[in-house]
């Protein structure tokens, strides 16, 4: 099973560190496998997330997440991305970009550090959102419960994590202004640029997730009709219609997952340049961690981990949490990589720990229970 799950991933890592020996020597091969370490480490709670939702979905959309999934996520953010940014910050085609990329590696460091405020503030907001509407949620089981009720409770208020989100942006940009005006204006124009950002993380966290939920009620709905009509049809003889609502929702759930990916993949792109900024390099490091997190999610799916340890979504939903604020404060003061990757792992692991008391305790309970019975179906005799 761990083979069968994790196979493509030890492929890819075997490939990806061959490329590197053979584009940079050993010393290369030393900085894709630091890239891997912290790509794992970052997003651990992105695969905790993802596999909530994956759990969802059918067999063959769970392939397609890890086939064009993977092409999307490695392709597209860890390589294309970069690239982008520095086309768009630089006013640059797309040729022109890849060139500086590979041949002037400082000059393109530079440009993706100018253009961090903008993804620090678009990325920082959709996972800000993912995180408020989870704990505003109410729900049956609560980890923290001190904090969760009262929270729960909140919730009701309608719009009330766009109100806190919103609220949030302001004082980043307002923040962010300040800093620039105390060092000479000199980049006075990224306060504005920031709240754009913000709220294109916002629009685009309420459009995808608006759109996956609705299709997800609708298949619901649809599922529960198909039950119906088999029902009938068993009945009558008569063949059921087709459901094909089925098709849009993972579709959009699909989507969902890729631009959730997108938004944890931001803290990896921007961090792997604190280590090197030669897009080859990143590119396969980030790669090869991208891989381990998609088997690390299908892993969680078919194991029917999240059902076993319950507190584990939560843990990953506050790791999220705090992966959004720190990549707003980064708007303005740089964070070192290993508290942001530290902290989601230190999280993650606390909520699994805790996880394993309550089925303790579970456990301890139903042995005490049983033993009662015992003893009174023997005082009985």
């Amino acid at each position: 099973m761990l083979l069968k799950t994790f196979g493509w991933s030890f492929a890819v890592t075997a490939l990806g560190l061959v490329a590197a020996v053979l584009y940079g020597g050993w010393a290369a091969l030393g900085l894709v496998a630091i890239l891997s370490v912290l790509e794992i480490s970052l997003s651990f709670d992105n695969a905790v997330v993802n596999a909530g939702i994956l759990k969802k979905m059918s067999a063959f959309w769970q392939k397609i997440f890890l086939t064009i999934g993977i092409l999307i996520a490695v392709f597209g953010m860890r390589l294309v991305f970069p690239v982008v940014i520095v086309a768009l910050s630089a006013q640059l085609g797309p040729i022109e970009a890849v060139d500086l990329a590979l041949t002037d590696k400082d000059q393109y460091q530079q440009l993706v550090t100018d253009a961090h405020p903008a993804i620090a503030a678009f990325g920082g907001m959709f996972l800000l959102m993912i995180f408020l509407d989870f704990i505003f949620e109410d729900r049956d089981i609560k980890w923290l419960g001190w904090l969760e009720r009262p929270l729960a409770k909140l919730g009701k208020v309608d719009m009330l994590s766009v109100c806190i989100a919103l609220i949030v942006l302001l004082i980043s940009a307002m923040t962010f202004a300040t800093h620039a005006h105390q060092h000479g204006g000199t980049h006075v124009d990224k306060a504005e640029t920031v709240l754009l950002s913000g709220i294109g993380g916002l629009i685009t966290y309420m459009i995808v997730g608006g759109l996956s939920g609705y299709f997800e009620d609708k298949l619901e709905e649809e599922e529960e009709r198909e039950h119906e009509q088999e029902e009938e049809a068993a009945r009558s003889g008569k063949p059921r219609s087709a459901v094909v609502v089925a098709g849009k929702a993972a579709f959009f759930m699909f989507l969902y997952l890729e631009v959730l990916d997108a938004s944890f993949s931001f803290d990896g792109v921007i961090g792997a340049f604190a280590i090197t900024n030669d897009i080859v390099l990143m590119a396969l490091g980030l790669g090869i961690g991208a891989m381990y997190v998609r088997s690390l999610t299908v892993y969680l799916v078919r194991e029917g981990t999240l059902d076993d340890y319950v507190y584990l979504e939560h843990g990953a939903h506050y790791a999220i949490g705090a992966l959004a604020m720190i990549l707003l404060v980064t708007i303005r003061y740089e964070i070192n990589e290993f508290i942001t990757g530290s902290v989601g792992v230190i999280l993650i692991a606390w909520s699994f720990w805790s996880s394993v008391r309550r089925n303790r305790a579970l456990a301890a309970a139903e042995g005490n229970a049983g033993s009662d019975e015992k003893t009174e179906v023997s005082s009985g005799v």
